[in-house]
């Protein structure tokens, strides 16, 4: 099977069990940004592997990677990203998929959104609680989980600005309202582990 196939050549894409529309389309950008953030993790999770034993781990580390060793806690925080990658597919595909579409998807559910307060609650037990603005960085792993988080919040607004034209799954806009949370927590908990602590924000 070709990978390009020219019939979105005309600017035009076709959304499951539905119509052609262009493709700066609301719809085509909220499933789009979506996509875009599913990316950001994935590179979030390649700067992750460093900190996990495997067939490759070198056995002299340097830098940042130097400071512990691999542990539990990078395949635990592995884990839970692939799995947020897999309903972030299961989320786009919900939003390419107008409701009334004859087309059968799997719909995001509240029990999802359930599990991610679960997963914050978790997070947070070896955290500081949060006094101050912090600011987005620290060790190489956290920055990207800080910028999986502002590709989430972009993701949130354009699904916010799609329901307001177009009658969507609801729990799609709050799915992205808790992930951002639980991405900001782990960012937190990545420099945690790793020993760099947090910069607050400072007005000057």
């Amino acid at each position: 099977m070709k990978i390009y196939t020219r019939t979105g050549d005309d600017g035009l894409t076709g959304l499951f069990g539905g119509p052609r529309v262009s493709k700066d389309d609301l719809r085509i950008e909220a499933y789009g940004t979506t996509d875009e953030l599913n990316s950001v993790l994935g590179v979030a999770r390649a700067a992750l592997s460093i900190h996990r034993p495997g067939a490759f781990d070198e056995p002299e580390r340097t830098g940042e990677a130097a400071t512990q060793r691999p542990g539990a806690w990078a395949a635990d925080l592995d884990a839970w990203l692939e799995r947020i990658q897999h309903e972030l597919f299961n989320l786009g595909a919900d939003l390419a998929t107008p409701l009334d579409a004859k087309a059968k998807v799997k719909r995001m559910e509240q029990p999802r959104i359930d599990a991610m307060e679960r997963d914050i609650d978790r997070f947070e037990t070896d955290l500081a609680p949060l006094t101050a603005f912090i600011l987005p960085g620290g060790s190489e792993l956290a920055a990207h989980l800080h910028v999986a988080r502002t590709v989430c919040r972009r993701a949130e607004r354009r699904v916010v600005g799609l329901s307001r034209r177009d009658d969507i799954n609801p729990v799609c806009a709050v799915y992205l309202n808790r992930l951002s949370d639980a991405l900001f927590v782990v960012a937190r908990l990545a420099n945690h582990r790793l020993g760099i602590s947090d910069h607050t924000w400072s007005q000057g």
